[in-house]
Parts: structure tokens; sequence; C-alpha cells
């Protein structure tokens, strides 16, 4: 009589696959997040966080201090550092969407044979150093730095100085235009990458039903293209807001004063006033802002597909 073992009924080849993923996430994310959230209800102690939860004389304590995210509340400082994060890293994913969706577009109806080397071209900044890619604006926006030089002999300077991006002409260094200008350029294969996987899988035929059916080129690009591709656009939104809501090396570099950012504060926070329970506080309401506007979103997303089908 032979023996027959029989495997695992949630060992299978989709659960493995699936499990990886979420394996990656619970090591990677959730735990470091989980610890970071204990640090944050934590009192500081000599050199590290005390222990929230403690034994003595036979009984265990459980000591919780949420007075940081009371003072966070309160302080104008972080109010300010967080909007104004969200407000660089909404125009940086702006400005990726104006420069990215039209070079992804031409790398989508570029031939078959050409598109292997404009991906390239796309990825091969990340083949330098970020930290040399973004100090190398320093001398191109500084004074007498060629970028600098062309800016003034157009005479945007002018239009800057208007929009309250730089604060004298001609001084394109230590500003909101500087740091714009670094983030952007840091992070637009982010934006290009997704929108050309998505706008190389369009169906041709559907622009050339349009063009049959009478509408322009213009038109058929905004009622068919542009839906179309609004996955694409929405995942490359995400990979370019998310990072640059908590960037610190780009504002540290390019900023200027007027530049606060909440990746400077959480720095501030952890090294120089050596608070780890208010840098913890700062980085767990920075995660929360992110991630529970982007949960709803997503089920919002799942819940008008379900309708569609």
């Amino acid at each position: 009589m032979g023996l027959s073992l029989k495997r695992p009924s949630w060992w299978s080849g989709r659960s493995v696959v699936i499990g990886i993923p979420y394996a990656w996430l619970f090591a990677f994310f959730l735990v470091p997040f989980l610890i970071v959230l204990k640090y944050s209800v934590s009192e500081m102690g000599t050199v590290r966080p005390l222990d929230v939860v403690s034994v003595a004389d036979g009984m265990v304590k459980l000591a919780l201090k949420y007075s940081n995210y009371i003072f966070i509340t309160g302080d104008d400082l972080y109010y300010k550092a967080y909007l104004s994060s969200a407000k660089y890293a909404a125009v940086t994913t702006l400005c990726c969407l104006f420069i990215g969706y039209p070079f992804a577009y031409f790398m989508a109806r570029a031939k078959a044979t050409v598109q292997p080397l404009l991906l390239m071209l796309v990825m091969l900044p990340f083949w330098t150093s970020f930290l040399l890619r973004v100090y190398a604006w320093k001398g191109l926006l500084d004074e007498g730095g060629w970028v600098a030089e062309a800016l003034s002999f157009l005479h945007v300077d002018s239009l800057l100085l208007a929009a309250g991006m730089i604060q004298a002409p001609g001084m394109y260094m230590h500003t909101p235009f500087s740091l714009v200008i670094g983030m952007t350029y840091t992070y637009l294969p982010f934006m290009i990458l997704p929108l050309y996987a998505n706008l190389s899988k369009l169906d041709l035929r559907l622009l050339e039903a349009a063009a049959d059916l009478g509408a322009t080129p213009w038109v058929a690009f905004w009622k068919i293209t542009v839906p179309l591709s609004k996955a694409g656009i929405i995942a490359g939104a995400m990979l370019v807001f998310i990072p640059c809501v908590g960037e610190f090396v780009t504002p540290v570099l390019l900023g200027g004063p007027e530049t606060l950012m909440i990746g400077s504060v959480l720095w501030d926070e952890f090294f120089s006033n050596n608070d780890w329970p208010m840098a913890s506080t700062v980085a767990v309401i920075l995660v929360l802002l992110i991630v529970v506007p982007l949960a709803l979103f997503n089920k919002y997303q799942a819940e008008a597909q379900e309708k569609r089908t």
C-alpha cells in the first residue's frame, strides 16, 4: 500500500506568488512602521526612547505618551511644513506630468527599433549617483551657470519673480524655483516609465475609428488617449508625489530658507534635538497623511471598476 503525500491546501503556486509581496511589505514596511509608532508614544531616555512596556514589582506597566501628537496639532511649524511639502510635491508632480507625458507619448509612437534606445536614455540618469546629479544643479543655477545665464537672457526671471519662485532677478539658487527644478529632474523618469508602459498598450484602431468619424487629432487625443492613459497618469503621479513629500536631500542642497519641508523638520528632530519620539510622531503622521487617502482612493477605484463590469 503506497504512501501518498498530500500537499497542504495553502501551498500552491498562486499562494506563493501572492504571499511573497505581502511578506516583503510585512517585513520592510509594517514592522518598521510599528517600531516607529512605538517610539512616537515612548518617553525619551538618555540615549534612546524607553520601552513602553516594563515589569516592576511583579506588575506589567504600559506607559503610552500621546502628548507629542497633541503638541503637533497646536504648533504652526509642523502644520506649515506638512502644507509646504504637499505644495512642492504637487507642483513637482504637475511639472513631471507636463514634461513626461509628451515624452512618453513620443516613445510609445516611435519605431519598435528605436524604443529601447529611448527607454535607455530615460534610465541613463540612474547610472549616476543621485547626490551628484542634484549637486550638479548648483553649478548650473548658480551665478555664472549656463542655465542661469540662459534664463536671464530669455527674461524668465521676471516671470519667476512675479510668481514668487525667486527673491531677486537672476538669483535662482536656494529658492523655491531651484527646489522644484531639482525634484522635477530627479523624479521625471518615475513619471515617464508608467506612462510609457500604459501608452504603448493603447489600441491605435480606436484613434483610426475616431478619425473616420470626423474627430480631429486633438479631439481624439483628449477623448481617447488621455482617458485610456489615466491609469498611467495616476501611477506616475503616485510615484512622484509620495517620495517628494518626504524629500530631504534636494531641499537641503537646492532649497532656501523659505522652502520648509517636513523632511528637514524630521532631520532636525532626530539629529539636532535628539528627540526620537517627536521625530517618530512626525513620521507617523506623514505616513498616515499619504497612506490613508491612497487606500481610500484605491477602494473607490476598485468599486468603480466593479460597477463598470
